[in-house]
């Protein structure tokens, strides 16, 4: 299984060597989360390819060790737009946060040992909900959902 911080780490080293587009394993987590970047801004587009190339066509003929999820990155005025994305749930310690924490971490208040968002910063929240498994923070308090807050991004 991968762990969300090879793509916390994959992502922020990216951005920092101004790459324009990266390929990660095709997984349903990395696919969660490098949605919830799309939607906030972060990225500009995602498509599934091979290891080759972003293609939709040649990723359906692909086998699972080739298929490849490829993020287009976003900066603005020669700068990222992503500056920094870090882990808040290590593998060693998990953290879960009901939906009255996920409020508190949304609307500036620590939330068990974590710090508050600042402006234009997002939690990603892995819930039990099969429908609504991975979700920003303020779409979980939205939903009334709580569960792992995996990384945050700014």
């Amino acid at each position: 299984m991968v762990l969300p911080h090879n793509l916390c780490a994959h992502v922020q080293n990216a951005f920092r060597a101004r790459h324009q587009r990266i390929a990660v394993p095709h997984t349903t987590q990395n696919l969660g989360i490098l949605s919830i970047l799309l939607r906030a801004g972060f990225i500009l587009s995602l498509t599934r390819g091979t290891i080759e190339e972003p293609s939709p066509h040649e990723f359906l003929t692909a086998g699972e060790a080739q298929r490849r999820i490829w993020a287009d990155l976003k900066y603005r005025d020669d700068r990222p737009v992503l500056n920094n994305m870090e882990l808040i749930s290590k593998p060693n310690k998990p953290v879960f946060m009901d939906i009255s924490e996920i409020r508190r971490l949304c609307s500036g208040r620590r939330a068990q040992t974590i710090k508050p968002l600042l402006m234009g910063e997002i939690a990603v929240v892995r819930t039990k909900n099969l429908e609504y498994e991975w979700l920003e923070a303020r779409e979980a308090i939205q939903l009334d959902l709580g569960g792992e807050v995996v990384c945050r991004a700014r």
